[in-house]
């Protein structure tokens, strides 16, 4: 498997007009043989998270319009062969996930997806829509807890209920704390605990369906089994919302999980392409790219 730095040794040795092509083509090179290896449909969906940390996040996050790509990357499958998904990604957007979960399942009725490094938060939802998780010992998902954005900063959908409940407590007990409180209950706004309980609530309900529906479909009780897991993932015990949840913890939550280096040839083409997504990233204005095993390539810029 070549490194990153051999990668970018060979790109350095092509002719800088044609450096995008070059990765480019390398790349769907790449997901053409995960796809002959894994013997399934494959889609690569990647963001530039990790090389552009200083653009907002909504340019790198999982949002409404990635449907576009996953719609153009899908389009041409043979859908009787199931999926690969490989996902890179910090998260972003609840009702994002559930637009691509709930595409992607009414096209193929097997979807596995493999995680390179990092899919967190909204990825770590979709992770959990499939039937079956590859990790590697570097990968990691996520807690799932909604964040909520109050004033200008994102907040903890969990923190947010549980100052309120905090702040009745003392006040019930000490009427005199209202005045103390006041200013910390009004920063908030009227509406923003009943969203917090929403968000929570909408989050844990649609990662319980899909675990009950695939991933945990032959288990004893997996209705039970799926609500216990969901609250594990949305609930308020992981002390942050970025906090690492390795394949380890993921077996232990009972999910089925494949070890990425249980197939070396898999695993080298896979690293492969994750480095030359992160060249791609760091040297273009793209902010994130969806690929396919069928040659369809879709870039957003910034």
């Amino acid at each position: 498997m070549p490194s990153w730095a051999d990668l970018q040794d060979e790109l350095n040795r092509v002719d800088p007009v044609n450096r995008g092509d070059f990765l480019a083509d390398k790349s769907l090179q790449s997901v053409a043989c995960i796809a002959d290896r894994y013997d399934r449909n494959v889609l690569y969906y990647a963001s530039s998270f990790l090389q552009k940390p200083q653009i907002p996040g909504l340019f790198t996050s999982i949002n409404m319009e990635d449907i576009n790509g996953f719609m153009a990357g899908v389009h041409g499958h043979d859908f009787s062969k199931g999926l690969l998904l490989i996902l890179h990604t910090p998260g972003g957007l609840a009702e994002a996930a559930q637009t691509v979960v709930d595409y992607l399942r009414s096209k193929f009725s097997e979807i596995d997806v493999l995680v390179p490094t990092y899919a967190m938060s909204a990825g770590t939802m979709i992770a959990l829509g499939c039937d079956r998780i590859v990790m590697g010992r570097q990968s990691q998902l996520g807690p799932t807890d909604p964040q909520l954005i109050a004033g200008d900063r994102p907040y903890s959908a969990h923190s947010i209920v549980e100052q309120f409940e905090e702040a009745k407590i003392q006040i019930s007990g000490n009427p005199v704390l209202a005045h103390a409180w006041a200013p910390v209950l009004r920063s908030f706004g009227p509406a923003l605990l009943q969203e917090a309980r929403k968000s929570i609530a909408y989050g844990q309900t649609l990662v319980q369906d899909w675990l009950q529906k695939y991933m945990f479909s032959d288990k004893p009780n997996p209705a039970g089994l799926a609500r216990e897991v969901a609250k594990h993932f949305g609930g308020n015990q992981h002390g942050s919302h970025g906090r690492r949840i390795g394949r380890d913890e993921a077996r232990q939550q009972h999910l089925e999980v494949i070890n990425l280096e249980d197939d070396q040839e898999l695993q080298e083409e896979v690293l492969t392409l994750y480095h030359l997504s992160t060249i791609a990233f760091e040297m273009s204005p793209a902010a994130k790219s969806v690929m396919s095993s069928n040659g369809r390539l879709w870039i957003k810029n910034m």
